[in-house]
């Protein structure tokens, strides 16, 4: 697959982030069926075997679509891998599932993505990285990815400090592949605005977490629709690194969002060890104070994509 092939088979430009316990194989398959990218991280898969069925079961509810109705646009689906932990056991599995089932697009983050790279190009799937810095970008450009997710100011989960209006031109200047914009996109319009600026597709999350079909708790979704972009705390405190997390979500485990006790260091975090973040508490990025609703992954890409329409044809 290419990126003209790739943009040809979605309804909207859209990436749905892999979320860390929040996306699952039913927010997957609904977002292809919607016509935008679908993904998850390995690791919520929580074993290898688990991994490899959860490939298995999108592989053929996707195929079973495109063969019942062959004028519809199934979008293709993608997996999160952190190349960190290149070399664990889990990861080595992983990355073999990966082979055998070939997912149009990888998306790799925290490290070096050579190896996935000439993997995943081995059987002709594109990898996409997450960057949140120009050394970071120009390191994966050298590793050979095919297109940069970047991370600025706002964006959920592990998150960047770049505006977006300095960082996607200045990579667009340097670099013709593709370029998924990431930070607090919540709408059609915000949609349209990212690739006005230079991106090829919205990189959206938060938004996406606030569905029918995601694995957020009730109290989760509750919390995205109920609280405001002043509600997002950016902090190292929690993960052990930089990351977006919701002020309710914080106090509701007892924890003064005011007052966290420092980190330890890189991956050390130092909220009490029964406490975990994504799982105890929770993300959002500065988008959040657009989330008024819980509906069904269709009904919201139906709704982005009249909001979309009615941008571009202003």
């Amino acid at each position: 697959m290419n990126l003209v092939q790739l943009k040809e088979q979605l309804s909207l430009p859209v990436v749905v982030a892999p979320m860390f316990l929040v996306s699952g194989v039913e927010l997957v398959v609904a977002a292809c069926l919607a016509g935008i990218v679908g993904s998850f991280p390995a690791p919520n898969a929580r074993t290898s075997e688990e991994f490899e069925a959860w490939l298995a079961e999108i592989e053929r509810r996707l195929g079973d679509a495109r063969r019942s109705e062959p004028l519809r646009k199934v979008a293709p689906y993608a997996v999160n891998l952190i190349v960190q932990n290149a070399g664990s056991p889990r990861y080595i599995a992983d990355l073999a599932s990966i082979e055998t089932y070939r997912p149009s697009i990888v998306i790799t983050s925290v490290g070096q993505p050579g190896e996935v790279v000439k993997r995943v190009h081995a059987y002709g799937g594109l990898v996409f990285h997450d960057v949140a810095t120009m050394r970071h970008a120009a390191k994966a450009i050298e590793a050979g990815v095919d297109g940069l997710i970047l991370l600025t100011a706002g964006a959920g989960g592990h998150t960047g400090t770049a505006n977006p209006f300095a960082f996607v031109p200045q990579i667009r200047r340097q670099w013709d592949g593709a370029i998924l914009l990431a930070g607090s996109i919540s709408d059609g319009r915000s949609i349209r605005a990212a690739q006005t600026l230079g991106a090829d597709f919205a990189y959206m999350g938060s938004r996406f977490a606030a569905t029918e079909e995601s694995l957020a708790s009730d109290d989760y979704r509750s919390l995205l629709v109920s609280q405001q972009m002043a509600d997002v705390i950016t902090t190292d405190r929690v993960s052990g690194l930089t990351a977006t997390f919701l002020r309710g979500s914080i106090s509701r485990v007892g924890l003064d969002p005011d007052n966290l006790p420092p980190a330890k260091g890189v991956f050390q975090p130092a909220i009490p060890e029964h406490l975990k973040a994504w799982r105890d508490i929770w993300s959002a990025g500065h988008g959040v104070g657009m989330i008024d609703d819980i509906p069904s992954v269709g009904e919201l890409v139906e709704r982005l994509h009249k909001q979309y329409t009615n941008a571009s044809a202003v």
